[in-house]
C-alpha cells in the first residue's frame, strides 16, 4: 500500500505565497502521475495540477502562471508553489497519486487526507 501525507498548508493574506508537500510511503514499486486537488466548501473536487514522473505537467487554467507542480522522483515526494494567492484559492488541498506497490499489480489511485489553505482577504 502507498500512503501519502502533505504538509505545508496554513493562513495566508491574499497576493502571499504557500509551499505544499506531499510524500508517498510505503510499499511502492512505481508511482506515474502526482498531483493536486483542491475542494472548497460547498463545491466539487477539482483538478490544480498534475505531473508524470517524467516531469510532465498540466495545470487547470485558473492555476497557470501563479502555482507551479515540482517533483523529487528520488524521494517520491511532490510540491506545490502557491504564488500570488486569492480567497477564491481556499479550500483543502489532497494530494493524489497514481502507482502500484508490485511490478504484476494494477495502476491503482491513491489520496492524501489533505491540507487545509485559507487566504484571507
Amino acid at each position: 500500500q502507498v500512503q501519502l501525507v502533505e504538509s505545508g498548508g496554513g493562513l495566508v493574506q491574499a497576493g502571499g505565497s504557500l509551499r505544499l508537500s506531499c510524500a508517498a510511503s510505503g510499499i511502492i514499486f512505481s508511482i506515474n502521475v502526482m498531483g493536486w486537488y483542491r475542494q472548497a466548501p460547498g463545491k466539487q473536487r477539482e483538478l490544480v495540477a498534475t505531473i508524470t514522473s517524467g516531469g510532465s505537467t498540466n495545470y487547470a487554467d485558473s492555476m497557470k502562471g501563479r502555482f507551479t507542480i515540482g517533483r523529487d522522483n528520488a524521494k517520491n515526494t511532490v510540491y506545490l508553489q502557491m504564488n500570488s494567492l486569492k480567497p477564491e484559492d481556499t479550500a483543502v488541498y489532497y494530494c493524489n497519486a497514481e502507482g502500484k506497490s508490485a511490478w504484476y499489480e494494477r495502476q491503482r489511485e491513491y489520496w492524501g487526507l489533505g491540507t487545509q489553505v485559507t487566504v484571507s482577504s
